[in-house]
Order: structure tokens, then sequence, then C-alpha cells
């Protein structure tokens, strides 16, 4: 069965399932141990996605069937910039190159809306994301926001 991408609203059942999800895995990953259902709760309430829609962004799901395998959400920025956001695949979709595909389809969708650069920030423990993304060419480089979790930020030019 094909993995499909679309766009969605972060409002959506799915898009709130998979984005508790993603929240739970971040959380799990920097503690070093299951996250609490609170936990999870307080990071997701400190990352609202209220602006991952048209014309502010844009929430991407992937899924095979009728199972979500995955998110990806874009921020537009000033200076025609897009910021990367929410990239989860679930983990037992890993390996399947449903995070590329998640990301090929935000580039284009970026170059759709005329952006000039997409720009991310990740941290140490998220092994995976860090090397998908300078597989993708991604270049890692200095901060560009203050995110208290971020040490790694990445860019990618898309012209």
């Amino acid at each position: 069965m094909p993995i499909l991408v679309f766009a969605t609203s972060p409002t959506s059942a799915e898009a709130k399932v998979v984005s508790h999800r993603y929240y739970e895995d971040i959380v799990s990953r920097y503690h070093g141990r299951p996250a609490s259902r609170q936990e999870t709760l307080d990071a997701q309430a400190g990352y609202p996605s209220d602006d991952l829609v048209a014309p502010l962004g844009i929430l991407l799901l992937a899924r095979q069937g009728a199972t979500v395998l995955g998110c990806a959400g874009m921020r537009l920025r000033p200076c025609d910039i897009g910021e990367v956001t929410r990239v989860f695949v679930e983990p037992a979709a890993r390996g399947l190159g449903v995070g590329r595909l998640l990301m090929k389809e935000l580039e284009r969708e970026s170059r759709e809306l005329g952006l000039d650069a997409l720009q991310l920030d990740t941290r140490t423990d998220l092994v995976e994301a860090r090397s998908l993304y300078a597989s993708l060419g991604y270049i890692e480089g200095a901060p560009h926001n203050t995110d208290p979790y971020a040490n790694h930020w990445f860019r990618k030019e898309l012209a």
C-alpha cells in the first residue's frame, strides 16, 4: 500500500493524535525515560500549532491506509524563510523513508510559496533527525532562535 502525504489542519483528530505522539517521543528522549502524560501535555502547551495552517504555515501527515505514520510542519518566517517543525515518524515506521517523504513535500510546498530557504532546530539526542537533515542537504550553522531545548540549527537554500 502506498504512503500518502497530505496537508491537514492541526485541529483534525489525526493531527491531534500524531502531535501527542510526537511530544511523548521527544519528552521521553529528553528525560531518558517514558514521559508522563502531564509532561507531554505541558510540552504541547508550550509549542502551539495554530499557525501550521495557510497562509501562516502547513502541517503534513503521512498515511498508509488508515494508519498515520508521521507528520511535519512549516511556519512562514520573515525574509521568505520557512521554519520546519514537528518532524516525527512513528517508531514502527522508521527506516521506511517516511521522514524523507515528509521533508521533500515540505520543500516542494515551500518552493511553491516562493520561499528562499528552510531552517530548523533539533537536539543532540534526536540522532535520526540530524542524519536525515544532513542527507537532504541541510547545513548545520549558527542558532536562528533561542529555544532552550535546541542545540543544533540547520538551514537549506531552496533556490
